[in-house]
Order: structure tokens, then C-alpha cells, then sequence
């Protein structure tokens, strides 16, 4: 019997749940999420494979359009522009990543619609690519009557396939979603083994649970002005000595990612160990630390070593 295998991107301006519905579609937390804009900075690939089916997943970086979005001729993409050089980054990645896929989920958050959402589904329909609606967050609204008007003045286009109505965080519509893509898979051989999850190595996953717990733990802007890069990954079968630095942009960050008593990077020790105990199946010892190198979101050459721009 012939095997199928295909790509359906996850996309939609920031925070509207893509890395949720990706966790979901996997049944294997790979990314990771924060109710804050641009929390995924990488596109990850989710592989889920049963039966003959193959079905690899794109969770993108969020859409965040300043200003307007424009054709780049010269490599027949996307080019949207940001206020630092690390939103310019995860923009490439996230409208690079809508082509020579074979379907778009386009995420939409229930009864809310933004400037952002409407540049996000103008660069999606520039792809060429069929894609679906898909609105999320359904179980947020509580008056489900209200869904029928708000789904009625959503744009169309003619790649547009159909509206789904979903809630990644509770599975519902989540099956009916997957036939659906399961539509647009072609016939051909599948590109990763039957047991593979992910494209992404085991450091960069344990990089993205040290920095979940930053996300959710830090307030205001320092989020965005921290990466995490992993210095030390040493396996035996029974555990993973890790060693990470968390890199900040001032001298003055430095104390707050640390916090009182060091109480803060504890905490963030202990919840991204416990995370990757979960992934890995064996026990984990984590070493973090904390480093300074200053202006490194506006500095392509710093961005390129810590990793960005990579896809």
C-alpha cells in the first residue's frame, strides 16, 4: 500500500495559540507557550504519524507587521519589516516557512480580529497555498451566538477552504481539522522515521524549556531581551547533565532574571528540569547561568551565533 506524506504550516499573527494546536496535533509537548506575543522564535517541525499518513507540522513564529508588507522580488518570498533585527528574524522565518507547504492552518482567535491578523492573511493568501480558518479559543467565548457574526465579517479568498472552529487547549475540533488536512496530503514516501516527533535536536529543545519558565516567570519586556543558549549536553543512559546560559542585553537584567537570593533562577532551574525529565524520559541536571551581551537582538552577527536565522 502507498504511503502519504505532506507539510501544513501553522500560522497567524502572535498569540493566537499556534504552538498550543501544535502540542496537541503531536500529543508531545515540543513547544513551548506563554501568554505573550512572539513566545516561539523557531520554526518547529511536529511530525505525527499513523497508520500510512505522515503529516509534518510548521509551527511558525508569530506575525507582528510594522508598517506595511511588501513582495521581496529576490527571493520570491516575504519580506515584513520589524523594529529590531530579531523581529525581522522571526518574521522571515514565519512568512519563509508558508511556501512549498501543501496546506495552511491560519490561526484566528474567536471574536477577536486585529491589524495584525489582517497583514497575517494577506501574507497567507500571497502564498498560493490552500488553507483554512481556523478559529481557536472557541471555549473563551461565552456566548457561543455570537461566533456565527464574528465568522460571517472574517475576509475570504479563493484559497480559503473552509472555517473551522476550535480549541487547541481542550482538543475540541481538533479531529475534524486533521481529516481536513488529511485532504491535501499527496501520495509519496515519508521523510522521517515512523517514531520521530520533531526535526529539532535534544539541546535545542532543552534551550526552549529553559526558556518557557523565563516567559512565564519574568514581566514587562525582559522576556524579549533574553535567549538561551546551551554550553554543556552530556547523555548516559540514566542522565542528562546540561549546562545552559541565559544571555540578557544590561548588566541590570542580569540581577532581575536572578532574583532575590538567586530564588528566581532557581525556581526556573527546577521547572525547566522537571520539563525535560518529562521530554527525555531520564533524570536531568541542570546548570544555568547568566551572562551579559549587550545589544545582541539588534546585532546580526550575535543573532547568527545564538542560532537565529538558521531556516
Amino acid at each position: 500500500m502507498k504511503t502519504r506524506c505532506g507539510t501544513a504550516a501553522i500560522a497567524g499573527r502572535p498569540n493566537v495559540g499556534k504552538s498550543t494546536l501544535l502540542n496537541r496535533l503531536i500529543g508531545q509537548k515540543l513547544s513551548i507557550t506563554a501568554h505573550r506575543p512572539q513566545t516561539t522564535r523557531h520554526s518547529i517541525l511536529g511530525i505525527h504519524t499513523e497508520a500510512l499518513d505522515q503529516i509534518v507540522y510548521v509551527d511558525t513564529p508569530g506575525i507582528h507587521v510594522k508598517g506595511k508588507s511588501a513582495l521581496n522580488v529576490n527571493t520570491g518570498g516575504i519580506h515584513v519589516k520589524g523594529k529590531s533585527a530579531l523581529n525581522q528574524v522571526l518574521n522571515r522565518t514565519a512568512s519563509a516557512s508558508l511556501f512549498d507547504v501543501d496546506v495552511i492552518l491560519f490561526l484566528v482567535q474567536a471574536m477577536v480580529w486585529s491589524e495584525d491578523d489582517q497583514r497575517a492573511f494577506e501574507l497567507v493568501c500571497r502564498a498560493e497555498v490552500p488553507f483554512y480558518l481556523v478559529i481557536n479559543k472557541v471555549d473563551l467565548v461565552p456566548k457561543k451566538d455570537k461566533l456565527l457574526p464574528f465568522i460571517a465579517k472574517l475576509p475570504r479568498h479563493e484559497h480559503v477552504q473552509d472555517v473551522l472552529i476550535i480549541s487547541a487547549r481542550k482538543g475540541s475540533g481538533v479531529d475534524l481539522l486533521v481529516e481536513r488536512v488529511k485532504k491535501h496530503i499527496p501520495c509519496a514516501a515519508w521523510m522521517f522515521d515512523e517514531d520521530d516527533l520533531t526535526d529539532r535536536s535534544a539541546k535545542f529543545l532543552a534551550a526552549e524549556a529553559v526558556r518557557e519558565p523565563l516567559t512565564r516567570l519574568l514581566t514587562d519586556e525582559l522576556p524579549y531581551s533574553l535567549t538561551v543558549e546551551i554550553e554543556n549536553f552530556e547523555e548516559s543512559p540514566a542522565l542528562y547533565r546540561i549546562g545552559a546560559v541565559i544571555w540578557v542585553e544590561k548588566q541590570s537584567q542580569k540581577g532581575i532574571v536572578i532574583g532575590k537570593g538567586g530564588e528566581r533562577l532557581k525556581e526556573v532551574g527546577t521547572r525547566a528540569r522537571e520539563a525535560m525529565e518529562k521530554l527525555f524520559g531520564v533524570k536531568v541536571h541542570v546548570e544555568l547561568y547568566v551572562r551579559v551581551k549587550e545589544g545582541w537582538a539588534d546585532d546580526d552577527r550575535a543573532l547568527r551565533s545564538l542560532g537565529f536565522d538558521q531556516e
